[in-house]
């Protein structure tokens, strides 16, 4: 026993010491430079010279690899020590975190720095409520009520995002064209509502104009004058007003016409401009392989896809398509993206521009961007799927399509005779006749399929409930817009 724990040290201390960048090839022969974190189990956990970790297969890697992997103590990898979170010193960190809260009018601050606390615990602090996980990164989202203020005004969204429960950023969302005139439900609610007024366009500049006054006066009064910079990436670069405390970067924007937003950032992340670094395609393939999921019925889904919850309004379209990019490692935010696409009083976006604006982005961080016209064909979806990509699918979302969704996925969870499903959903969908209603415009992502049963799965904005709904391949046709995308590799 004395021998193998001898022996577990030394390899243990050998891996351990081995903190510089190694080759992994992946077993297409793409080839990354990173340092191994830790294995377990089936997984090895590698870290990019930027810093950032990703957990991949063993399996996905070169047999070269694979051996050399075999010999690393079968753990999980250690947690990093405490981050040592340094910043440029500047004139406003004399001031104690209670009166910044003060200025922001929520416990947020505290002695140690956001970027180094639990996400989970400033969520359940802040009262904000998880919206999504995946295997590295959460994100909480709240819509809140009309008495809840930050920085003296009243936020309709307040979004925290984290990776590995640390916190990478806050976005707060105040006046804003879709959540001005929302409808006062959520979910399938969303088409419920009334019609936007003549002067929608007058009452936005109105309540943007007085928002963007009442957070600058705020801020100003505590923090001192701001500096003005440019931040972001391409299509949601834009000016933004920016305040500095102990390596907190505060910087509020105004999208004309669109909304008025403010993000808390790292310094670093601040002077940097917003850029964020590429992930290279080796370890995005690897991580979206290792999410597929393949059941004993004969469904292949696509797992471990953020969950991004529109709220009472119609950003189906950008927040559709902030979980396609999030997903592949682009950072996007359905506020940004519903700019780029034009979106209407209360939602209602223009698909074709929304992706027009988001393109460049995409391309830039070295993924692909796919989109066609035409029939719902198993075989062109099995094609995406197959290597963990899901895609956006624009269709009319009828009362008559969710009651059957719904009714479908509910009974599919109790089935063990596959072959009766089979034939009942067969008998059901050549039956079932579904007329198309332009006012019910919508965007979803198809996520899965089984052959055996020709039905595919799909995920809507609409929060946890709606992440995986079923439906048959001939319903869907009936309803479909015929217009797909796909954000790729």
């Amino acid at each position: 026993m004395k021998n193998a724990c001898l022996v577990f040290l030394i390899v243990g201390a050998a891996f351990a010491q081995s903190s510089e960048l190694r080759t992994f090839t992946n077993a297409q022969g793409k080839a990354i430079q990173a340092k191994l974190v830790g294995v377990s189990g089936p997984n090895v956990t590698i870290e990019m010279a930027n810093g950032q970790q990703f957990t991949l297969p063993i399996a996905s890697l070169s047999a070269a690899d694979q051996q050399y992997l075999q010999s690393a103590p079968a753990t999980a990898p250690a947690a990093p020590a405490a981050a040592k979170f340094t910043f440029k010193p500047g004139p406003n960190d004399k001031l104690d975190p209670a009166v910044v809260n003060e200025v922001v009018g929520q416990p947020l601050f505290d002695e140690a720095p956001l970027w180094t606390s639990s996400a989970t615990e400033i969520a359940e602090k802040l009262k904000i409520p998880q919206e999504s996980k995946t295997k590295t990164a959460s994100s909480y989202r709240a819509y809140t009520k009309d008495d809840y203020l930050m920085f003296g005004a009243h936020p309709y969204s307040v979004a925290m995002y984290a990776e590995n429960d640390k916190i990478t950023n806050f976005s707060l969302v105040f006046a804003n064209k879709g959540d001005l005139f929302s409808s006062k439900g959520g979910g399938e609610l969303h088409f419920d509502k009334d019609t936007p007024p003549a002067k929608a366009a007058e009452i936005v500049k109105t309540a943007m104009d007085k928002d963007v006054a009442t957070i600058a006066e705020t801020l100003t009064q505590k923090l001192g004058a701001p500096k003005k910079e440019r931040f972001g990436e391409r299509a949601g670069r834009m000016n933004m007003q920016r305040w500095d405390w102990r390596g907190h970067a505060i910087l509020l924007a105004e999208a004309e016409g669109e909304y008025v937003g403010v993000q808390i950032v790292t310094s670093a992340f601040a002077d940097a401009g917003g850029s964020v670094a590429d992930t290279v395609d080796s370890v995005i393939k690897a991580r979206a392989l290792a999410n597929l999921e393949k059941r004993p019925n004969g469904d292949v889904i696509v797992g471990d896809i953020p969950m991004v919850d529109q709220g009472p309004k119609g950003y189906c379209a950008p927040a559709t398509a902030e979980r396609a990019m999030r997903y592949l490692g682009i950072p996007a935010d359905m506020y940004i993206l519903a700019n780029a696409g034009q979106t209407g009083f209360g939602g209602g976006t223009s698909v074709d521009l929304l992706l027009e604006g988001m393109a460049g982005q995409i391309r830039s961080k070295r993924r692909s961007f796919d989109s066609w016209r035409g029939e719902l064909k198993l075989k062109e979806i099995a094609k995406y799927i197959d290597k963990g990509v899901p895609l956006m699918w624009c269709l009319y979302s009828t009362k008559e399509f969710n009651n059957t969704a719904n009714k479908r996925t509910k009974e599919r969870k109790d089935v063990t005779d596959w072959a009766a499903w089979k034939t009942k959903v067969t008998a059901e969908g050549a039956s079932n006749l579904m007329e198309k209603d332009k006012e019910t415009s919508h965007v979803v992502l198809i996520i899965g399929y089984n052959k055996d049963t020709n039905e595919i799965a799909f995920s809507d904005s609409w929060g946890e409930n709606f992440k995986e709904r079923w439906i048959t391949l001939p319903e869907a046709e009936q309803i479909s817009q015929q217009r797909f995308y796909v954000v790729g590799f």
